[in-house]
Protein backbone atom coordinates (compact mmCIF):
# COMPACT_ATOMS: atom_id res chain seq x y z
CA UNK A 1 0.00 0.00 0.00
CA UNK A 2 1.40 3.31 -1.09
CA UNK A 3 0.56 6.94 -0.76
CA UNK A 4 0.33 8.67 -4.09
CA UNK A 5 0.27 11.84 -3.44
CA UNK A 6 1.18 15.04 -1.11
CA UNK A 7 3.59 15.76 1.61
CA UNK A 8 3.65 12.04 2.55
CA UNK A 9 4.30 11.11 -1.44
CA UNK A 10 5.94 7.59 -2.11
CA UNK A 11 5.79 6.02 1.74
CA UNK A 12 4.60 2.06 1.69
CA UNK A 13 2.96 0.08 4.26
CA UNK A 14 3.26 -3.67 4.27
CA UNK A 15 0.04 -5.27 4.96
CA UNK A 16 -0.35 -8.06 7.06
CA UNK A 17 -1.03 -11.04 5.05
CA UNK A 18 -3.54 -11.77 7.91
CA UNK A 19 -5.75 -8.82 6.99
CA UNK A 20 -9.11 -9.83 5.57
CA UNK A 21 -9.90 -5.78 4.40
CA UNK A 22 -9.76 -5.71 0.58
CA UNK A 23 -7.81 -2.41 0.16
CA UNK A 24 -8.63 -0.08 -2.81
CA UNK A 25 -5.96 -0.78 -5.46
CA UNK A 26 -3.35 1.87 -6.08
CA UNK A 27 -4.90 2.12 -9.61
CA UNK A 28 -8.32 2.74 -8.38
CA UNK A 29 -7.19 4.95 -5.99
CA UNK A 30 -5.22 7.36 -7.96
CA UNK A 31 -7.48 7.17 -11.11
CA UNK A 32 -10.51 8.67 -8.06
CA UNK A 33 -8.12 11.46 -6.56
CA UNK A 34 -7.75 12.77 -9.69
CA UNK A 35 -11.50 12.90 -10.50
CA UNK A 36 -11.74 14.30 -7.49
CA UNK A 37 -9.86 17.21 -7.79
CA UNK A 38 -12.81 18.69 -9.62
CA UNK A 39 -15.16 18.13 -7.16
CA UNK A 40 -12.53 19.44 -3.85
CA UNK A 41 -9.68 20.76 -2.23
CA UNK A 42 -8.34 18.95 -0.02
CA UNK A 43 -6.34 21.45 1.84
CA UNK A 44 -7.57 22.35 5.01
CA UNK A 45 -10.95 20.30 4.70
CA UNK A 46 -12.26 17.85 6.90
CA UNK A 47 -12.41 14.22 5.64
CA UNK A 48 -14.28 10.60 7.19
CA UNK A 49 -13.27 7.54 6.12
CA UNK A 50 -15.81 4.97 6.90
CA UNK A 51 -14.94 1.23 6.82
CA UNK A 52 -11.20 2.38 6.62
CA UNK A 53 -9.58 -1.24 6.39
CA UNK A 54 -6.09 -0.40 6.02
CA UNK A 55 -6.52 3.47 6.51
CA UNK A 56 -5.27 3.33 2.89
CA UNK A 57 -7.59 6.36 2.42
CA UNK A 58 -7.03 8.48 5.62
CA UNK A 59 -3.37 8.28 4.61
CA UNK A 60 -3.79 9.39 1.57
CA UNK A 61 -6.21 12.08 2.53
CA UNK A 62 -3.67 13.88 5.11
CA UNK A 63 -0.98 13.33 3.04
CA UNK A 64 -3.45 15.56 0.48
CA UNK A 65 -3.28 18.41 3.19
CA UNK A 66 -7.04 17.90 4.89
CA UNK A 67 -6.76 19.62 8.24
CA UNK A 68 -8.65 16.37 10.07
CA UNK A 69 -9.38 13.21 9.32
CA UNK A 70 -11.89 10.76 11.01
CA UNK A 71 -10.93 6.93 10.18
CA UNK A 72 -13.53 4.13 11.70
CA UNK A 73 -12.18 0.32 11.20
CA UNK A 74 -14.47 -1.88 13.67
CA UNK A 75 -11.57 -4.72 13.11
CA UNK A 76 -9.79 -4.53 16.33
CA UNK A 77 -6.15 -5.96 14.37
CA UNK A 78 -7.08 -3.40 11.30
CA UNK A 79 -7.45 -0.14 13.82
CA UNK A 80 -4.15 -1.55 15.76
CA UNK A 81 -2.21 -1.17 11.42
CA UNK A 82 -4.12 2.04 11.53
CA UNK A 83 -2.54 3.20 14.52
CA UNK A 84 0.77 1.88 13.73
CA UNK A 85 0.98 3.79 10.02
CA UNK A 86 -0.23 7.15 11.72
CA UNK A 87 2.72 6.97 14.04
CA UNK A 88 5.20 6.10 11.61
CA UNK A 89 3.87 9.39 9.53
CA UNK A 90 4.56 11.53 13.33
CA UNK A 91 1.17 11.26 13.84
CA UNK A 92 -0.56 13.27 11.41
CA UNK A 93 -4.47 15.07 12.14
CA UNK A 94 -5.59 11.49 11.67
CA UNK A 95 -8.64 9.94 14.64
CA UNK A 96 -8.36 6.36 14.18
CA UNK A 97 -11.83 5.17 16.34
CA UNK A 98 -12.53 1.42 16.00
CA UNK A 99 -16.30 1.05 16.41
CA UNK A 100 -19.59 0.10 14.51
CA UNK A 101 -19.44 2.32 11.39
CA UNK A 102 -23.71 2.53 12.01
CA UNK A 103 -23.57 3.04 15.04
CA UNK A 104 -20.52 6.32 14.37
CA UNK A 105 -23.00 7.82 11.62
CA UNK A 106 -26.55 7.56 13.75
CA UNK A 107 -24.28 9.54 16.81
CA UNK A 108 -22.18 12.06 14.63
CA UNK A 109 -22.94 15.41 15.12
CA UNK A 110 -20.56 17.18 12.58
CA UNK A 111 -20.30 17.58 9.07
CA UNK A 112 -17.62 17.08 6.66
CA UNK A 113 -16.52 18.11 3.67
CA UNK A 114 -15.08 14.91 2.05
CA UNK A 115 -16.80 11.09 3.20
CA UNK A 116 -15.34 8.07 1.97
CA UNK A 117 -16.64 4.81 2.65
CA UNK A 118 -15.87 1.42 1.27
CA UNK A 119 -17.75 -1.22 2.91
CA UNK A 120 -17.55 -5.30 2.17
CA UNK A 121 -18.89 -5.65 -0.96
CA UNK A 122 -20.91 -8.53 0.73
CA UNK A 123 -22.12 -6.42 3.58
CA UNK A 124 -26.25 -6.77 3.51
CA UNK A 125 -26.21 -3.17 5.17
CA UNK A 126 -24.39 -1.56 1.88
CA UNK A 127 -27.07 -0.15 -0.43
CA UNK A 128 -28.36 2.03 2.79
CA UNK A 129 -25.77 3.93 3.31
CA UNK A 130 -25.83 6.45 0.87
CA UNK A 131 -29.13 7.21 2.71
CA UNK A 132 -27.79 7.45 5.65
CA UNK A 133 -25.61 9.77 5.15
CA UNK A 134 -27.88 12.27 3.60
CA UNK A 135 -30.39 11.63 6.34
CA UNK A 136 -27.78 12.30 8.85
CA UNK A 137 -26.60 15.72 7.50
CA UNK A 138 -23.00 14.44 7.45
CA UNK A 139 -22.43 16.38 4.48
CA UNK A 140 -21.45 20.02 4.43
CA UNK A 141 -23.37 22.02 1.88
CA UNK A 142 -20.29 21.61 -0.91
CA UNK A 143 -19.65 17.81 0.42
CA UNK A 144 -18.75 15.36 -1.51
CA UNK A 145 -19.37 11.68 -0.55
CA UNK A 146 -17.88 8.78 -2.26
CA UNK A 147 -18.95 5.17 -2.37
CA UNK A 148 -16.83 2.36 -3.20
CA UNK A 149 -19.14 -0.58 -4.00
CA UNK A 150 -18.68 -4.01 -6.33
CA UNK A 151 -20.55 -3.68 -9.65
CA UNK A 152 -23.60 -5.21 -9.06
CA UNK A 153 -24.85 -1.94 -7.08
CA UNK A 154 -26.13 0.84 -9.04
CA UNK A 155 -26.92 4.19 -6.97
CA UNK A 156 -27.70 6.30 -10.84
CA UNK A 157 -31.46 6.97 -9.07
CA UNK A 158 -30.26 7.89 -5.75
CA UNK A 159 -31.13 11.48 -5.60
CA UNK A 160 -27.88 12.51 -4.64
CA UNK A 161 -25.93 10.39 -7.08
CA UNK A 162 -23.36 12.59 -9.61
CA UNK A 163 -21.67 10.40 -11.11
CA UNK A 164 -20.18 6.87 -11.43
CA UNK A 165 -16.62 5.32 -12.25
CA UNK A 166 -15.26 1.99 -12.64
CA UNK A 167 -11.52 0.70 -12.43
CA UNK A 168 -11.01 -2.77 -13.01
CA UNK A 169 -13.69 -4.49 -10.47
CA UNK A 170 -13.41 -1.23 -8.34
CA UNK A 171 -16.69 0.70 -8.83
CA UNK A 172 -16.97 4.18 -6.90
CA UNK A 173 -20.16 6.54 -6.77
CA UNK A 174 -19.96 10.00 -6.15
CA UNK A 175 -22.69 11.77 -4.29
CA UNK A 176 -23.37 15.46 -3.30
CA UNK A 177 -26.14 17.71 -1.39
CA UNK A 178 -28.59 18.42 -3.27
CA UNK A 179 -28.92 22.70 -3.78
CA UNK A 180 -31.81 24.46 -3.00
CA UNK A 181 -32.84 27.04 -5.48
Amino acid sequence: MRIITGKYKGRHFDIPRSFKARPTTDFAKENIFNVLTGYIDFEGATALDLFSGTGSISLELTSRGCAQVFSVEADRDHHRFILECLQKLSNPPVTALRGDVFRFIKSCKMQFDFIFADPPYALKELPTIPSLIFEKNLLKPEGVFVFEHGKDQDFSTHPNFVEHRSYGSVNFSIFQPLHQG
